[in-house]
């Protein structure tokens, strides 16, 4: 039957890329074999060479995306950003790009102009077996490519979470809602994706020739490109109770609906570079997490707690690699902007990760490091960060030191049954969760003057 749409397809001038969205298994014109990735994609490209042409216009791809930032336009995105987790891409390109939809990306001569490096296997494989190996940016040479290619299909919340459930160097690290649990959560972790609704990803990422709506605060693709809980739940009075309508004015639905973070798995919360580099033995905290690494230093960890809270006006401040920086003072990665006198701006939760890394203290700019195949190699902090910049095309005094940095992740993920949702007392009254003078109160709003 499958064959015979593929003939009647072929007979009505249809393209077989056509005849693939009507249902058709790839099993029936893909053969094989194939003895690398980009002899797959080349395969792909011979129907889908419009999709392959849309997706390298997207930030998946490019790994930037032109924004303005206090007042200039700057190139900001994974490619050249720095973060708290493990620093920044630059130098360390081959262990970073296993998850970049990509192959060969190992250093900055990648060329993101050849469609053939376009791994359409990262998103589109179905097993759930497929990944890539790092130094060479390519497939694992254990895996059956011809069995992988013809068993490609829509994404799904493993595909997605493949990369995403493991930002920062590993799974349950990074974001605080994103991990490996939210493949298959109940609905206590996520009413969304878990219980009877099983949600995937692009049920409110919602795609258009491969461009994702939804942002991070590391990669803005613009308003256009922003979702929301509004976008489905958008009755004009949300609530029955009147003064929960009030609320929604300004607090975020994320603040009252995802009361905590992290739930089934912990999240890193604290990763101190400086103590790298020394024999110590690695401890256990109480949720069964090490603390210590001598390639990457100190680490701390939380589960199932509450996350900080901001105003938040759908734009951020960030400090960008060359910002002079006071190194005497706390470095924000990015902050969220907006106050309580802001009509855009929400109470919205975050989670915040900090930590200590390397910076110029010459220049007072923040370094980018070399740390695949150089300081986990010969743990040279000095020698790691020269190699670093010049990498990145950075200037570097030849001194160095630490400082403290923060950076926030905004919470989306992890909603909450219902009946879950915070009540009134959570948030006012003596043990309320909510730091009313940071958000510009004089205490809290609900008590007697």
């Amino acid at each position: 039957m499958k064959r015979a749409i593929l003939l009647m397809a072929a007979v009505l001038g249809v393209t077989l890329a056509s005849a693939a969205l009507a249902g058709t298994n790839h099993a029936d014109f893909i053969t094989g074999p194939f003895k690398s990735g980009p002899e797959v994609t080349a395969k792909c490209l011979e129907c889908h060479a419009k999709q392959a042409a849309d997706f390298m216009k997207t930030p998946h791809w490019t790994w930037s995306d032109e924004q303005t930032v206090k007042g200039q336009k700057r190139s900001v995105g994974k490619k050249n950003v720095i973060n708290n987790f493990c620093i920044a891409v630059p130098a360390n390109e081959p262990r970073c790009t296993v998850c970049h939809a990509g192959y060969g990306y190992k250093d900055s001569k990648f060329d993101f102009g050849k469609a053939e490096n376009v791994d359409c296997l990262a998103c589109h494989d179905t097993t759930g077996t497929y990944k890539k190996v790092f130094p060479a940016v390519a497939p694992d040479p254990k895996l059956d490519l011809t069995k992988l290619a013809q068993s490609v299909g829509k994404t799904s919340r493993q595909s997605c979470g493949s990369c995403h459930f493991y930002g920062g160097g590993g799974d349950h690290i990074k974001h605080g809602d994103l991990d490996s649990s939210m493949t298959e959560p109940s609905a206590e972790t996520d009413v969304h994706m878990g219980g009877a609704a099983k949600m995937t990803c692009t049920d409110c990422h919602k795609t258009k020739d491969h461009a994702i709506r939804g942002e991070s605060l590391l990669i803005s693709q613009g308003d256009k490109a922003r979702i929301g809980c509004v976008d489905c739940h958008n009755k004009p009075e949300l609530h029955k109770n009147a003064t929960l309508n009030r609320h929604a004015r300004k607090v975020a639905c994320q603040t009252c609906h995802i009361p905590a973070i992290a739930k089934a798995l912990p999240t890193k919360v604290w990763w101190d570079w400086s103590k790298a580099g020394q024999d110590i033995k690695p401890e256990k905290d109480a949720y069964g997490m090490e603390t210590y690494a001598k390639i990457k230093g100190e680490f701390k960890w939380n589960k199932d707690f509450a996350p900080e809270y901001f105003w938040y006006n759908g734009k951020v401040d960030r400090t960008l690699p060359g910002d002079r920086i006071d190194p005497a003072k706390v470095v924000e990665f990015n902050r969220p902007l907006g106050d309580r006198n802001d009509p855009n701006a929400r109470i919205t939760p975050f989670k915040v990760m900090r930590g200590k890394q390397p910076y110029d203290a010459g220049n007072n700019t923040m370094a980018y490091v070399h740390l695949f195949g150089g300081y986990w190699k010969h743990f040279d902090w000095g020698k790691s960060i020269e190699d670093g910049m010049k990498a990145a095309g950075a200037p570097y005094s030849g001194k160095h030191g630490f400082v403290e940095t923060s950076m926030v992740w905004r919470v989306n993920h992890m909603v909450a049954p219902k009946a879950k949702a915070l009540k009134c007392a959570d948030c006012h009254g003596a043990k309320g969760r909510l730091d009313w003078k940071a958000l510009g109160y004089a205490g809290d709003p609900m008590k007697k003057k």
